[in-house]
């Protein structure tokens, strides 16, 4: 294959050494995107299982994902300090026994606190994902692999429900974390074989004012959207004001902050990335509200429901590839604002499914959504890559991680507070708070669309890159 050809002059590993790296990268990114969406199939029967409530039931998915975004840009800016390679195996290993402890979990305070130290794992692996292939692999390539590292993720989020859907039909929910067992053993061994430290590492202080910072910042702005009903809500979304601030402030006085902040300088790259944390909010809100209403409402067991989302990763899988290339030769920005249109018209329409819909019905709602979230995702990501120097794609590539699992976790902790207000009521009532969900996932993406039309105004950066993400 082109990607594991040798040719003079090719900077990064060897041809023979980089199959068994890239397999190693890429599970190992596989399994930290499923884990951030594969158990909300499952949270119905793990409200059964644990005996606990839908509302506590959301923190299974949210803790992980809180965790992860919590710490991605530190592990990011660590990464240089400890070195590439040390960081990935040990986040990888953190992942696979936290996995261990999910899998074991005898009640719901432990599987929280698993998911959170799953969460820490994964961010270590995925911060630095993008980073580990540029050392891996030449920079004649590095477009092509960035590609194929984009679509994984695309593709990765949008599966989880269908194979947790299975999953959980033939052996249980806890077998959904056991999997990561086998996974994550061989991406460790794959890994510590092939995967050298290429860069050298950074001398001098470590920010960690700013990750600390950073980490409240938006720790306090999860926790703050669940809990804005709730007395004493509010100081969670001040001390989220006080913390970004202080973050801000710190990008422009620190002598070597977390992130560069001339990384914000371009309106393409800041619409780009605002516009990708609110188009996951809208995902991640319908990623939970479906199953709870297909199960709950209608009726469907547990493989039936995987069936019913299955036209969305397939509306993703048709369209993404075909979307990114032609993002090579015509304007990403306007493809991916395409595709935020479809994506809002298609989330409108499951808001409004009526009482008994047909099965078609909504699996032909389901694929517009996959259809409006594949031309949107990577012409997206080619935009941010492209509108930043390329020494700072790096940096790049994790803002646009911490995007999508902040958005994630917004939108989780959005709709676990609606179905809160629904979970002691008839079916009718939780309909309700379920559809209530989707117009607020309907609304996330037209703000999404908003951000990505003001950037069509900026100035693109000469593309430096080499990525088309």
């Amino acid at each position: 294959m082109r990607l594991f050809e040798n040719l003079p002059g090719d900077d990064g590993m060897e041809g023979s050494h980089r199959a068994a790296a890239m397999i190693a990268l890429m599970t190992a990114t596989a399994m930290v995107v499923f884990d951030g969406s594969i158990i909300n199939i499952a949270l119905p029967s793990m409200v059964r299982s644990l005996g606990t409530t839908p509302q506590v039931a959301v923190w299974f998915a949210n803790g992980y994902l809180l965790s992860v975004a919590m710490t991605l840009a530190i592990f990011a800016a660590l990464a240089r300090h400890l070195g590439f390679r040390r960081l990935f195996l040990t986040g990888l290993v953190v992942f696979t026994g936290a996995s261990l402890a999910c899998a074991l979990a005898p009640d719901a305070t432990t599987l929280i606190a698993a998911r959170v130290l799953q969460g820490l794992g994964g961010a270590a692996v995925v911060s630095i994902g993008p980073a580990l292939l540029r050392s891996v692999f030449p920079s004649r390539l590095l477009g092509s692999v960035l590609g194929l590292n984009a679509l994984l993720i695309a593709a990765s989020t949008a599966i989880a429900p269908v194979l947790g859907g299975m999953m959980l039909d033939a052996w249980g929910w806890r077998w959904i974390f056991g999997l990561n067992l086998f996974l994550g053993l061989a991406a460790t061994t794959l890994a510590t074989r092939s995967i050298r430290d290429l860069q050298p590492r950074t001398r001098g202080p470590f920010d960690a004012c700013g990750g600390v910072l950073s980490a409240i910042a938006i720790g306090a702005l999860v926790v703050a959207a669940d809990r804005v009903a709730q007395p004493g809500g509010r100081w969670y979304f001040v001390a989220a004001v006080l913390a970004g601030a202080g973050f801000v402030h710190r990008l422009y006085t620190a002598e070597k902050p977390l992130l560069p902040p001339g990384l914000f300088a371009s309106t393409r790259f800041s619409m780009a990335a605002l516009a990708s944390l609110a188009a996951f909010v809208g995902q991640g809100i319908a990623f939970v509200a479906l199953p709870f209403l297909f199960q709950n409402v209608y009726g469907y067991n547990a493989f039936e429901v995987a069936l019913l989302f299955t036209p969305w990763p397939i509306g993703i899988v048709l369209v993404a590839p075909h979307a990114g290339r032609y993002a090579d030769r015509l304007s990403p920005a306007l493809i991916s604002t395409l595709g935020l249109v479809i994506l809002l018209a298609a989330l409108a329409s499951l808001a409004l499914l009526p009482s008994l819909p047909s099965v078609w019905d909504i699996g032909l709602r389901c694929f517009f959504c996959g259809i409006g979230f594949g031309c949107f995702q990577s012409p997206n990501n080619r935009e941010m890559l492209s509108n930043v120097a390329r020494e700072e794609s790096g940096y790049a590539s994790g803002v646009l991680a911490i995007m999508r699992t902040l958005g994630q976790s917004l939108g989780v902790a959005a709709i676990g507070l609606l179905l809160g207000a629904g979970q002691a009521g008839a079916p009718a009532i939780l309909q309700g708070m379920v559809q209530r969900g989707l117009w607020v996932a309907t609304a996330a993406t037209g703000l999404a669309t908003v951000f990505s039309l003001i950037r069509l105004r900026g100035r693109p950066r000469p593309d430096t890159s080499g990525s088309p993400a």
